[in-house]
């Protein structure tokens, strides 16, 4: 199938001026402060041209060159026996995982496939030939790694390696993929440093995590499920975080939907929630704070540690800058919440009985929050609401398929020099 690029521009949220994309712009040039930058498409209605396949359905709103192979999509539809329990008449739930019933297909059972097949698909061939860095604390490495095999795209994963047990896959990957781990007790933050000194070597390059436009219009397709589902933009919008992108993915969907005009003006309250004791946003919003708040980061590996969704311990989220999660909550009006694991736990076993699939503990923290919010009355019965499952079915797909894991190439200690380490990658890695 024949396919054109996508056409749009890049524009800096924080004083407004818009240029060309140059191939992999991850920030505006001479930007005075520090700002994400957004797309803005061509084609302001969205439509959905189902022959694509998968998530690039919505290639109208995704920044990509090409088409890959396998991709998946989100899956939108009306919850009945959870929106029974909790009294809701309108509850929307976005299923991102293996549920074969609903339609759902993604094999690493994670929404972060959605970023990895946009992010992968922006791909020009001026950087095929060299390696893309992935730092992650588990489900975004999974993701690259199974859609980089699947395309024959070079890729080197940064992970702490108390997370590896989150990197299984179906069948023994592309040696194309290559697996560096920060010692065991580090974290999400001490493998984004191991990978961004990884990037300071010529022929490898920084996937950029929020600050790439693929990465936050590949997560924007849990949006566009539901909007075009339900035929109308949702009143509230639930997600549990670590980094927030998903969040602010959200809600430039919504400003799109809101230009497109077909779908509704209103815009959907943000309500995020993060994993205690690890809370650094969660934190800061209670102090009607636009910065982090202070977080010595001993006490963050600790706190890290101790939270059941593993995925939600990002110490340095794209929070503060202009367009990141402090101006999504802000511009809907949104709250943050803060769920127990327990509470977690809990919410798990009520979606599994419920709905009938298993979900991520970090999934299980954004069901808990509504469930918070419906208990505090925030949200009402009639209310349309779009629960994001970012994860599930991992125990359905582990029942049917043989699972085989990638094991790293090296594991550092979080003071490893950047001679050790850069000497590691150019004598024993090949792609």
């Amino acid at each position: 199938m024949s396919f054109k690029p996508t056409k749009y521009q890049i524009k800096c949220v924080a004083d407004g001026r818009i240029c060309e994309d140059s191939g992999w712009m991850l920030d505006f040039p001479n930007s005075e402060k520090p700002s994400l930058i957004r797309a803005i498409y061509e084609k302001k209605q969205l439509e959905v041209k189902e022959e694509n396949g998968g998530l690039y359905r919505f290639a109208d709103w995704l920044p990509i060159k090409n088409l890959l192979k396998g991709v998946s999509c989100p899956v939108t539809y009306k919850s009945e026996k959870l929106a029974k329990k909790l009294g809701l008449n309108n509850l929307y739930i976005t299923f991102n995982g293996y549920y074969p019933a609903i339609g759902a297909k993604m094999r690493t059972c994670s929404f972060k496939e959605t970023e990895a097949y946009s992010v992968c698909a922006r791909l020009g061939s001026e950087l095929r030939d060299q390696v893309m860095v992935v730092s992650s604390a588990g489900n975004t490495a999974r993701a690259f790694a199974q859609v980089c095999s699947d395309n024959n795209i070079k890729l080197l994963l940064t992970v702490p390696e108390d997370n590896i047990g989150a990197l299984w896959f179906e069948k023994p990957l592309n040696p194309c993929v290559k697996l560096l781990c920060t010692e065991h007790g580090s974290d999400y933050f001490d493998a984004i440093n191991l990978g961004n000194i990884v990037c300071e070597m010529d022929g490898f390059f920084a996937e950029g995590g929020a600050k790439n436009i693929a990465r936050r219009d590949g997560m924007s397709t849990t949006m566009m499920s539901a909007v075009t589902f339900i035929g109308r933009i949702p009143d509230y919008y639930f997600q549990a975080v670590g980094s927030g992108t998903g969040a602010i993915a959200a809600w430039e969907a919504n400003l799109r939907f809101i230009e497109d005009g077909l779908f509704g003006s209103n815009k959907a309250k943000i309500y995020v929630s993060q994993n205690k004791p690890f809370t650094p946003m969660y934190d800061a919003w209670m102090a009607h704070s636009r910065a982090l708040l202070p977080y010595d980061a001993e006490q963050a590996r600790k706190d890290a540690g101790e939270i059941v969704a593993k995925v939600l311990s990002n110490r340095k989220p794209p929070y503060s800058l202009a367009g990141g999660l402090y101006d999504a909550m802000v511009d809907t009006d949104g709250d943050f919440f803060a769920v127990t694991n327990d509470e977690a736990q809990k919410a798990c076993d009520m979606f599994k009985e419920l709905e009938g699939i298993d979900i991520y503990h970090a999934a299980g923290v954004a069901t808990a929050s509504l469930i918070q919010a419906v208990e505090n009355k925030q949200v009402k019965a009639d209310d349309v609401i779009m629960l994001n499952i970012t994860g599930g079915g991992e125990a359905l797909f582990k029942e049917h398929n043989d699972i085989w894991y990638l094991k790293p190439d090296r594991v550092f200690s979080v003071d490893a020099s950047k001679e050790e380490i850069k000497g590691f990658v150019k004598t024993n890695l090949v792609f």
